[in-house]
């Protein structure tokens, strides 16, 4: 296979996953979706498609090869490593006010969405499974550092061990996740009727969710992004998804494996992380700025970086 035809097949899995993401952006511009929209698609997604993805995907799946405790302990482990490299460069280089908007931005990716829709979509089954694991613990670790940093910066909220541990307990996709690990444990019987609605159900996730992403950019944004938006943009997609893998592969990660991660680390900034910016009256701005900023870039990053990748032998 040659370098041009290694790379149409790269961009025939990127492509259509940023196209849905600028398809978003241009039904906004045209009134074609709203705010009011964008939130009942968003809670639809979040609550109700996307666990009913997480469960069947990890349902179907082998156990053995869903479950990956090499990657996901490699994942755990860097971006809590990615999270404290991020907040020590925040401590020299960023305003006290902003530090926690700039930490969140550099280490949330939108795994849940961008990734997991990139993975699914490059290795289909075992991505959908794979990925489906990975994303219930970059939850868990995201929503624990993102409250503990923003709460250490904030001038009203005050960080909660039980608090966060109640909020994750709720949280459906992580409930999705252990129910489809138990499901495909026991062998759980579904019938066939209702395993086809449950696919058609599902089968809303991604598009209605990588619309609403794009519904939520601002290229406004992304002109008016400062320096700190440009560095924690920059640490987002460029040099912890490129230290992170290097790391892997110096302990032996290779193949689909390492791409999976690549796709994880290189994610753009998570949409969720501007309320949770704001609800914490951190840098509103600034928190979507890196939004929009990581979110274009990563088009481009993440091709690249997938292809690099590739044409080593990966």
């Amino acid at each position: 296979m040659t370098q041009f035809n290694v790379l149409s097949e790269i961009l025939g899995v990127t492509a259509p996953v940023f196209a849905m993401v600028f398809m978003g952006l241009v039904l906004r511009k045209i009134n074609l979706i709203n705010d009011s929209f964008i939130q009942t698609a968003s809670t639809l997604t979040y609550k109700a498609t996307m666990p009913t993805l997480f469960f069947l995907s990890i349902w179907q799946a082998d156990l053995q090869s869903a479950f990956n405790a090499e990657l996901v302990l490699f994942l755990c482990a860097a971006t809590v490593l990615g999270f404290l490299a991020s907040w020590w460069w925040a401590t020299r280089a960023i305003p006290y006010g902003q530090r926690g908007v700039f930490v969140q931005g550099a280490f949330r990716g939108n795994c849940g969405v961008v990734s997991f829709a990139l993975v699914a979509s490059y290795y289909g089954d075992y991505g959908l499974s794979v990925g489906g694991v990975l994303v219930g613990f970059t939850i868990l670790l995201f929503n624990v550092l993102s409250v503990l940093i923003l709460s250490i910066y904030s001038p009203t909220l005050k960080f909660s061990p039980a608090a966060v541990g109640k909020e994750l307990l709720k949280n459906p996709l992580i409930i999705a996740v252990v129910l489809g690990m138990l499901a495909s444990a026991t062998q759980l019987y579904i019938p066939q009727w209702l395993l086809k609605s449950g696919e058609y159900f599902a089968g809303l996730t991604l598009p209605l969710a990588l619309i609403c992403v794009g519904g939520t950019l601002s290229l406004a944004g992304v002109k008016a992004s400062g320096l700190s938006a440009m560095q924690s943009s920059a640490i987002k997609i460029a040099i912890l998804p490129i230290l992170a893998c290097a790391a892997a592969w110096a302990m032996g990660i290779e193949g689909r494996d390492l791409i999976i991660l690549w796709m994880f680390f290189a994610s753009p900034t998570a949409a969720a992380s501007f309320a949770m910016a704001v609800a914490a009256g951190g840098d509103g701005k600034l928190a979507a700025n890196i939004i929009a900023l990581t979110t274009l870039v990563s088009i481009l990053s993440m091709t690249i970086g997938i292809y690099a990748l590739t044409a080593l032998g990966h």
